[in-house]
């Protein structure tokens, strides 16, 4: 689906059922991945050490119970049923639910928000502020009153993100050490440790550097080797109850829950935390929601996925139903059960299988850093798009590098599936409980049900995932602990970056020169103006920032041309083409002085550095022939009220784009069209504007058309200021060593703004500035 060309009056059109199936087919190898190969680990986990495999089966049949209900309720349940309906305009995922519970109740954390930004089309809040009644009314403006609650709510989604970061160092380890641990059976026990963990390093050192070149290229094979994986492990299933117990589906009974932990009693409670494992990935259904449509995932986990896990874990409770006298806990596992003759191909698909599985998870890491990077949640990173076709592929060095270190780290540390194990399933349980909390808030804010819905709700799926992530918990030493370490430390990241940029994002607010001193220099400012653009960037999307004063008083020219340019992010996935720039006048015509607000969401791609000198200059001649336009309208004394006023121009990239459109060296032919057009005295680039056909332009829009195009003749420069941030005197010691050293550390090894690294150096200027805050 081409999202760029939605609108209001020609809605996305009900995809057929060859495009849902289609998506089915490909959602198998991007969503699933992870979620097939957990048979590979999940009983071999869940009988490492705290419970026995004894002749009586009721251990089995138990864990067998556990599997198939924890799978019918969380991920078949919750996840497709009612989760996935929780979606910000087709994105799923922690990030998302923040973004629509943001804009439902105002608690966004982004300091620079306006209220053109709620005429976005994706801002669709439905009639909210007239359909709340009740306790939804007062949740709401108590989440808006306190910004404690506003600050909790933010900590716990980037919790949840923190530990989906943790689960893309977890997931590969676990994955490719479980499907490489089929070498156990062909090797005595000495010798086996001694070849699995080099070989799974390899693969995984393999599986990292393959992100530079980007999965498009090999991603056609990721549904096959994920349904042949599928296909083995049911039809071995299959094989495994007709031949050793035809009666395990008894086992499906919740009665057998009731057994299995009457008699096992704490050591049942400590190995919940294997059989976690089971649902391991089905965040990913939700996560991945905006490369697919919900339908697609739902047809894919329901008729495919959920049936070839239920029958592949009761063949492996079939076949050890039957067999007591393995050599040890050690070889209790999948490959035990596969049947000889076929082990070595088998082990050859799950090896596949699990690097399929981590590429998802380690491609849906890179995308939540990019949401929370988007959104000022992360320091700005180097963002590659390995793709120019398919939306959503992008690589980012620092971090693909970082998972590999500490994901070999994790390999080689522990060994072994137990330990990885303890820590996968903590990272997984703490994702889905924070993705219940917001939930909740989800119910009652963005789809004004009863609060006793949402109770239920909570309460329901709360107590069974609270359940689990107390066995998990209880293994801290055993390995939970690098879940908890690792996001801990993200999160302090995470959260420094966000309370730096706000600090100075307070301080560009208070310190904003006003609009009478820039009145009271003249049309000149008091310096002499040179031809050609000034970009100055800044975060501000009103009033003068203070830096611009730093430009006037010590340089002895500026150019004729001054735009304020702020790129800035929305909480939506996308923003339109047609709705890209906010544009506006600062001071009257002479001064030629403009604003321009770039908006992008928090998945939408930046365009390069010639797009966007484009779309910037014709945005601006599209303000200077639409106040042409309306100038008969306005009364002279009415000119200085206008000057902050916002117009919102697109794209030319846009689908349905009828502005000013910027042709270079060479104009359109054909006679409707009209052209200003400017030839210079010098060899150099051609520039004019095509115009659409208007009543006769007025001579003073005609000038300023004029002089923008000779200013963009003459060249763009970018004017950066360059800031350093200081805790201002008084300030506490938390705050001090926050901004002094974690701040000022983080600014210092991160990217600068995405605006300019997309500018030559040449033309760009950096002008230094201490922010005391």
């Amino acid at each position: 689906m081409d999202i760029e060309a939605w609108s209001r009056d020609n809605p996305v059109k009900k995809e057929s059922w060859r495009t849902v199936l289609t998506l089915a087919y490909q959602s198998l190898g991007v969503v699933y991945g992870d979620l097939s190969t957990s048979p590979l680990y999940v009983y071999k986990s869940t009988f490492a050490e705290d419970i026995q495999h004894s002749e009586s089966n009721e251990e089995i049949y138990g864990v067998l119970s556990f599997v198939f209900w924890t799978l019918t309720l969380i991920p078949l349940l919750k996840y497709v049923f009612i989760v996935l309906r929780a979606n910000d305009n087709g994105e799923g995922g922690t990030f998302a639910l923040y973004s629509l519970l943001c804009r439902h109740a105002r608690v966004s954390t982004l300091p620079n928000g306006q209220l053109a930004d709620e005429d976005l089309f994706e801002y669709k809040t439905d009639g909210v502020s007239s359909s709340y009644k009740g306790f939804g009314l007062s949740l709401k403006s108590t989440l808006e009153k306190h910004r404690v609650l506003q600050r909790i709510l933010l900590v716990l989604a980037l919790i949840g993100t923190c530990m989906v970061i943790g689960d893309g160092v977890l997931t590969p380890a676990i994955s490719v050490f479980s499907a490489v641990s089929g070498l156990e059976l062909s090797m005595s026990k000495e010798h086996h440790q001694y070849v699995e963990v080099p070989v799974a390093c390899i693969i995984l050192v393999f599986l990292f550097f393959l992100q530079h070149y980007g999965t498009h290229r090999i991603g056609f094979l990721f549904a096959p080797v994920v349904i042949t994986w599928l296909f083995c492990i049911s039809a071995i299933g299959v094989y495994n109850i007709f031949h050793w117990n035809p009666h395990v589906f008894q086992a499906l009974s919740p009665y057998y829950m009731y057994k299995f932990l009457k008699k096992t009693q704490r050591g049942g409670w400590m190995s919940l935390g294997g059989i976690l494992l089971c649902i391991t990935g089905s965040e990913a259904m939700f996560a991945d929601l905006g490369h697919f449509s919900q339908l697609s995932i739902k047809i894919a986990f329901t008729f495919v996925v959920y049936p070839s896990l239920i029958l592949a874990y009761m063949g492996q409770a079939a076949y050890l139903s039957k067999h007591h006298s393995i050599e040890s806990d050690y070889r209790i596992g999948f490959y035990v059960s596969v049947p000889e003759k076929i082990r070595w191909p088998v082990l050859a698909i799950a090896i596949l299988a699990s690097v399929v599985g981590s590429q998802a998870i380690i491609t849906g890491t890179f995308s939540i850093i990019k949401q929370c990077s988007a959104l000022g949640c992360f320091p700005r990173v180097k963002i590659i798009h390995t793709s120019s076709k398919i939306h959503g592929q992008i690589y980012i060095p620092e971090i693909n590098w970082t998972l590999m270190l500490l994901c070999l780290a994790v390999t080689v540390g522990f060994r072994d599936t137990k330990h990885i194990s303890n820590a996968s399933g903590l990272a997984v349980i703490t994702v889905m409980l924070v993705t219940t909390c917001l939930m909740s808030l989800v119910i009652i804010l963005c789809w004004h049900k009863n609060v006793f819905l949402a109770i239920c709700f909570t309460f329901f799926f709360g107590s069974i995932e609270a359940l689990y992530f107390s066995a998990s918990l209880i293994k801290f030493l055993d390995g939970a602990w690098v879940p908890i370490a690792l996001s801990f430390t993200f999160l302090i990241i995470m959260y420094t970056w966000h309370y730096g940029t706000l600090k100075k994002y307070e301080f560009d607010v208070q310190n904003k020169v006003p609009i009478n001193w820039i009145l009271s220099l003249g049309p000149t400012l008091g310096i002499v103006r040179v031809r050609g653009i000034g970009l100055i960037h800044t975060e501000l999307v009103s009033g003068i920032p203070a830096i611009f004063s730093h430009f006037v008083t010590n340089l002895p020219a500026f150019h004729q041309i001054l735009v304020f340019l702020c790129i800035k992010s929305v909480p939506v996935p996308h923003v339109r083409p047609e709705e890209r720039f906010l544009v506006g006048r600062i001071g009257p015509k002479e001064y030629r002085m403009y604003r321009c607000i770039a908006r992008y969401g928090y998945r939408d791609v930046h365009m390069d550095d010639v797009e966007f000198e484009k779309d910037l200059v014709c945005s601006i001649a599209e303000l200077i022939r639409s106040e042409g336009r309306e100038s008969t309208n306005l009364e002279p004394e009415s000119e200085e009220v206008e000057y902050e006023k916002m117009t919102v121009v697109g794209s030319v990239f846009s689908t349905n784009f009828d502005g000013v459109r910027m042709c270079e060296d060479a104009g359109p032919s054909g006679s409707e069209m009209r052209e200003i057009e400017q030839v210079p005295e010098v060899p150099r680039k051609r520039v004019r504007f095509v115009l659409p056909e208007s009543p006769r332009i007025a001579t003073g829009t005609r000038e300023e058309l004029q002089e923008l195009m000779e200013a963009r003749e003459a060249g763009i420069a970018f004017i950066l200021g360059h800031c350093y941030v200081k805790a201002k005197r008084g300030s506490s010691l938390v705050k001090r060593v926050v901004i002094n050293f974690g701040y000022d550390f983080l600014r210092k090894n991160s990217r600068g703004p995405t605006c300019a690294l997309s500018f030559p150096r040449a033309s760009t200027l950096e002008v230094g500035m201490i922010y005391h805050v």
